[in-house]
């Protein structure tokens, strides 16, 4: 909540007139990306030593040696979603369901929604949304101030909701969407984690093993550690490589049984976005491929990743932006065509 509070902040003192008349999004993320900088979400976060069941300690982090492969994903098109509801905004995850005619999202302020897609020759023209439900507390309580920064979503077989936050640290599932949490972590199980650094993304594979990693936080080799929840409990089977100033922000499973992870980058001409993949043998990712790389100011803050398959079995990744709760920025959903 720290890196909204520092945009925020900024385009408050900038007279509207001037920013209207003058500003767009690649200049505003630019100067929150000064701001940052400075601190915030360009900040390197803690490099940690990740442990199953416990905390962290600091230490020193390289760079990877190797270089993925790519594979080029296909653009499809963007949708911008606009409404005037006061939840309305601050999307941090989506789940595409019924092939691609129904969506869950779910914004940083622990707001759940359920919706249904229009689409014309495969394209999003209309999305309608059902009523926006407030995530509760394991004591039935909604979800307030700190500890409803809900940032990643995953669905299981049985239609149970898992969400990962940050502020306070944790993993809950939600057998209803109106349901008590019901908590599957502990605080000790991500100390040293970052208070806007920590559990933005979240998965859950074909056997229902659940996947998170940080934002922020780094092993002592500099890689991105993955906790996994199984029938033994969590643990830190592996870690991914971290390559440049890119951010873990989304992860899912594809229906092709690969891992794919959505990166981020503030620059001063706005946001980067990357898409990588990884198969999985054994329960440990191999073979890394990158999918998406674009331009600062492609798209807007692509924070939330669901990988599907269409009508005509083709991969798609459809990925929702937060924007911030401000004007100059967008929800949009960016959908693309991802290669076999």
């Amino acid at each position: 909540m720290r890196r909204r509070a520092a945009i925020q902040l900024i385009a408050r003192r900038i007279p509207r007139r001037t920013l209207r008349r003058t500003l767009r999004l690649p200049v505003l993320a630019g100067l929150a990306g000064l701001a940052l900088a400075a601190g915030l979400a360009l900040a390197a976060g803690p490099v940690l030593m990740a442990r199953a069941g416990g905390g962290a300690a600091a230490a020193p982090s390289d760079r990877p040696t190797d270089s993925p492969a790519i594979a080029r994903a296909q653009l499809l098109g963007a949708y911008r979603w606009q409404m005037s509801a006061p939840w309305f905004g601050g999307f941090s995850a989506i789940a595409i369901h019924d092939g691609g005619q129904a969506m869950t999202a779910l914004t940083d302020k622990a707001m759940l929604v359920r919706a249904r897609i229009t689409r014309r020759d495969g394209a999003i023209t209309a999305i309608r949304p059902g009523p926006a439900l407030r995530l509760k507390s394991s004591q039935g309580r909604p979800l307030i101030g700190r500890i409803r920064d809900s940032e990643g979503l995953a669905i299981g077989a049985d239609g149970a909701i898992y969400i990962s936050f940050e502020g306070v640290h944790r993993v809950a599932r939600y057998a209803r969407p109106d349901a008590p949490a019901q908590v599957l972590t502990t605080r000790a199980l991500f100390r040293g984690l970052g208070l806007n650094k920590s559990l933005e993304a979240l998965a859950i594979d074909a056997e229902g093993r659940l996947y998170t990693l940080p934002e922020g936080g780094r092993d002592g080799q500099g890689n991105i550690p993955v906790w996994r929840r199984d029938a033994a409990g969590w643990s830190v089977p592996f870690a991914l490589p971290a390559r440049g100033r890119f951010k873990p922000v989304a992860a899912d499973f594809g229906p092709d049984g690969r891992f794919y992870l959505l990166e981020r980058d503030l620059t001063p001409l706005g946001f980067r976005s990357r898409l990588r993949r990884w198969d999985m043998t054994g329960g440990r990712p191999s073979r890394e491929t990158r999918l998406i790389l674009t331009a600062p100011g492609r798209h807007d803050n692509l924070e939330g990743l669901s990988i599907w398959r269409d009508a005509a079995g083709a991969l798609r990744a459809t990925m929702i932006a937060d924007d911030n709760f401000l004007p100059l920025q967008r929800t949009e959903l960016v959908e693309y065509r991802l290669p076999e």
